[in-house]
């Protein structure tokens, strides 16, 4: 479930209507959001199986006028180490100056047919900042199928710090349209804190 918004109440609705712990969210997302205005927010709910059980996860994106928080709540079973469930919820701010990328992949059906304005049926939404980066690398080659010669090491260096995948059919066509919403919103701010 992720909803958008542009009021401190209208997130705080969002959370309680995302039913997943909402006073331990809410409180972590009020902390960190402080005495600013939220100008745009986008919760997320996912559920996740394993092979022996079920966990959930919220993330709760918050747009103000000088940051970009990020809060993530995830559930635990009961373990060695603690005799009951217990959720861990962390928080982190961001100066919108600091936002390197906002990458938004649209996966789209029947692309021959499609019509502008026309929602994805899945949206990838990548954010980075450079506190995470993803490094993929894979032998370098020339082409040459007999060419036995060590070419060296190719890859690509990518900002991950935070995906959300939001498809239509797991979160519903709102919630995808949501996503887009919230991205335009961070990535236009990200512009003005450039400058």
């Amino acid at each position: 479930m992720a909803k958008t918004g542009t009021t401190s109440q209208g997130l705080r609705e969002a959370i309680e209507r995302a039913g997943y712990y909402p006073a331990l969210v809410a409180e972590a997302v009020e902390a960190a959001v402080g005495r600013e205005s939220v100008l745009s927010y986008l919760v997320h709910q996912e559920t996740t199986f394993d092979s022996t059980e079920v966990r959930r996860h919220a993330t709760v994106l918050v747009l103000t006028g000088t940051r970009f928080i990020v809060s993530h709540t995830d559930e635990q079973s009961a373990d060695s180490s603690a005799p009951a469930p217990y959720a861990t919820t962390s928080t982190e701010s961001v100066k919108l100056s600091r936002i390197s990328s906002v990458m938004v992949s649209r996966v789209v059906a029947d692309p021959q047919s499609y019509v502008p304005g026309t929602l994805p049926r899945e949206v990838h939404l990548t954010i980075g900042w450079g506190t995470l980066n993803r490094l993929d690398v894979e032998p370098a080659s020339c082409g040459d199928p007999n060419c036995e010669a060590d070419h060296g090491y190719t890859g690509s260096a990518t900002a991950d710090d935070l995906s959300l995948r939001i498809s239509e059919a797991g979160d519903g066509p709102e919630t995808v349209r949501q996503t887009l919403e919230f991205a335009r919103a961070l990535s236009e701010a990200t512009v003005v804190a450039g400058r």
